[in-house]
Formats: C-alpha cells, structure tokens, sequence
C-alpha cells in the first residue's frame, strides 16, 4: 500500500458519492435543465467529467476508453464524435446531453470508477514520480496528472450539486 494510491482512491470514491447524489431522483428533463442558455446542465457535467475520467485513466494505463470499449457510446447516444469528451464544447452541444437518466449517468461512473481504481491499485509509491508529459515546464508526472483529474472532477461534480440545489428550492 502507498499513501498516495490510498488518498487518490478515497478522493475518486468521494467524486462516485457525490456523482450518485447528484443524479439520484432526478428525471432526465431535471437533469438536462439548464439555468440559462449558456449554462452547463447536471447531466453534461456529470457526462463530462466521468469521459475527463475515463479519457485521462485510460490513457495513462495504456487501455482503452470504458466509453468505446463497453458500448457505452451506444447507449447514450449523443449526437458527439466518439471521441468527444465536452472539452471545448459550445452551449449549443451541452444542450444536446438530453433524455439520460440519472442510472446511466450513474452506471457510466461507477464503470470509470471500478476501473480507476483497478489501476490504482497496480501503482508504486515511484510510479507517481513518472514523467507522462514532457512538453509542460515543468513536466506533468503521472502524481500531477492524476490529481489534476481528481480536481477537475470535484469542481464539476461541485457544479452539478449546486445546480441540483437551485433546482430543488425552485
């Protein structure tokens, strides 16, 4: 066991808590609502950072994308390439995320979720020091790459939550 892979895993699982009650109870009209026309929706957040996730594991795990891999692609069906992960999306595209339940937004994350962890768990305390990134000054290690996506995530799954609340009091 590491410090580091222990912390990281507690950090993703409390992401999987939050997406699970965000989207728990909400129809998937509530959660494509949007609070203006240029605001993202619960259900293209939690999209988003669960692809971020799935795009940004996979990659440094040398696997293919859960997204593609497990037809998840299919069973959403957006209008998005394959690809797609919402990164430099318009207003226009984040209103395209409509008519998702909560369930599949859930069962994507908890499929992420197991596999984030399942790699996880294969790291050694020196492998966070490993560079992915030479490009960056300073170059992106896989400890940096890893909790950039954690804080990505919790930002977004923090955005959908306040939505959720001004929902809930409207």
């Amino acid at each position: 066991m590491t410090a580091s892979r222990d912390l990281l895993i507690d950090a993703f699982g409390r992401i999987r808590e939050t997406v699970h009650e965000v989207v728990d109870g909400l129809t998937p009209d509530e959660l494509a609502e949007r609070l203006d026309d240029g605001a993202n929706s619960i259900a293209w957040l939690v999209w988003h950072l669960t692809r971020v996730q799935d795009d940004h594991i996979s990659d440094v795990a040398g696997t293919d994308e859960v997204w593609a891999s497990r037809d998840w692609s299919e069973r959403f069906a957006l209008p998005f390439s394959e690809r797609a992960t919402g990164y430099g999306q318009s207003a226009k595209d984040v209103a395209k995320v409509a008519g998702v339940s909560g369930e599949l937004l859930a069962e994507y994350h908890d499929a992420v979720h197991d596999r984030t962890v399942e790699y996880l768990g294969t790291l050694k305390a020196a492998d966070f020091a490993h560079v992915i990134d030479g490009s960056w000054s300073p170059p992106v290690t896989l400890g940096v790459r890893l909790v950039s996506v954690v804080s990505d995530d919790l930002q977004h799954v923090g955005q959908a939550a306040f939505i959720r609340g001004v929902l809930e009091r409207r």
